[in-house]
């Protein structure tokens, strides 16, 4: 049987090692890499080319949805498996338009992950019963309600610097994460807080956690 090559992100080693014991129950299973972020998730799917890549959503840096974006778009030959503490339609929803085709819950990844990510190997979709609920009532269809919400209105690089502010980055380390100059950084700012009608850090901070963007 072919060898499946994994990578594992979330932020916690205790995780990880999880779901590490979980996979490695298969024999034709390989975890090539673990990752304790989005950022470093992207970097590894980008260089080893997993079949498959396990992510928490909720990760510092660069949130899972945001790494599904740039994974799909740089390795469309991986599949993403998301993994979450909640089953949202919201959560399901972006996760479909990232590109991720693959949906557990954590409580469920002990019954559920091997045969995930055998599914997603075969580059078919794995579901939760909820989230093939949201597929069937056509939710990628609604394209002018989803035009009017506001986490829409950022461009991918937009919310990844929401995402970097609202964990307390300044404008300086945002630019070296991302490698890009300090006044750009800070001109993406003016017009993330123009753009969303924002006015300070904590209001950048609530719509971050209204929006799924970091988990408090």
């Amino acid at each position: 049987m072919p060898t499946t090559t994994i990578v594992i992100a979330d932020d916690h080693e205790i995780v990880r090692r999880g779901l590490r014991t979980v996979l490695e129950t298969r024999e034709d299973f390989e975890i090539v890499g673990e990752a304790s972020n989005g950022r470093e998730a992207v970097k590894l799917v980008e260089a080893l080319s997993p079949h498959v890549v396990v992510m928490d959503i909720s990760m510092p840096e660069l949130n899972g949805l945001e790494a599904a974006r740039q994974i799909v778009k740089s390795r469309p030959g991986t599949e993403v498996l998301v993994l979450t503490m909640h089953e949202s339609e919201q959560l399901i929803r972006e996760m479909l338009e990232a590109g991720a085709r693959g949906y557990v819950l954590k409580s469920d990844a002990m019954q559920q992950l091997v045969p995930a990510v055998d599914t997603l190997r075969k580059h078919k979709p794995f579901f939760t019963p909820k989230a093939s609920e949201v597929v069937l009532d056509g939710f990628l269809g609604e394209e002018e309600r989803l035009r009017g919400e506001p986490r829409r209105q950022l461009t991918p690089r937009e919310r990844e610097i929401v995402q970097l502010l609202a964990e307390g980055k300044t404008n300086k380390e945002v630019a070296s994460i991302l490698h890009i100059s300090v006044k750009t950084a800070e001109t993406h700012r003016t017009n993330i807080m123009r753009k969303l009608d924002l006015h300070s850090a904590s209001d950048l901070t609530r719509f971050a956690v209204r929006n799924q963007i970091i988990v408090p």
